[in-house]
């Protein structure tokens, strides 16, 4: 005795993909701002990073600054891009996500606490956009 089973999609499946996507906008902006912070404080004061000696990547901190400003500038554009729904930005917030969580290991060493949060973060953001079906 065989019997089939029809599986359909719920009708709060897409409101709760619209959540995450806008869990993953909110994220992606909140973790972007303090990127952009921490740059501008890289940027004109490098006496509130902590100098670990002996650490494999070593980076002079007001480029370092430089690049965290500009990667959070462009997490805030593409957050803007996810409140509107647009598929190019998962894709981009999913890239700039990774560059980001990237970024903040290597600067474990100089502000530890604040770059495990913000990984934290954007691990967060990428699983939110990845989860989320392509809408049709």
């Amino acid at each position: 005795m065989a019997t089939t089973t029809t599986h359909h999609r719920s009708e709060t499946a897409p409101a709760g993909a619209g959540g995450l996507v806008t869990f993953a906008g909110v994220m992606l902006f909140i973790a972007g701002v303090l990127d952009l912070f921490r740059g501008i404080m890289a940027i004109a004061d490098d006496d509130v990073f902590v100098r670990t000696p002996n650490y494999v990547f070593k980076f002079d901190l007001t480029s370092w600054g430089w690049i965290q400003l500009v990667l959070g500038v462009i997490a805030m554009s593409v957050s803007a891009g996810l409140f509107s729904r647009a598929t190019w930005a998962r894709v981009v917030g999913v890239g700039i996500a990774g560059l980001l969580l990237i970024a903040n290991f290597l600067s474990i060493p100089y502000y530890p606490v604040w770059s495990l949060t913000l990984i934290a973060l954007y691990a967060f953001v990428i699983w939110a956009l990845c989860v989320v079906r392509r809408e049709d």
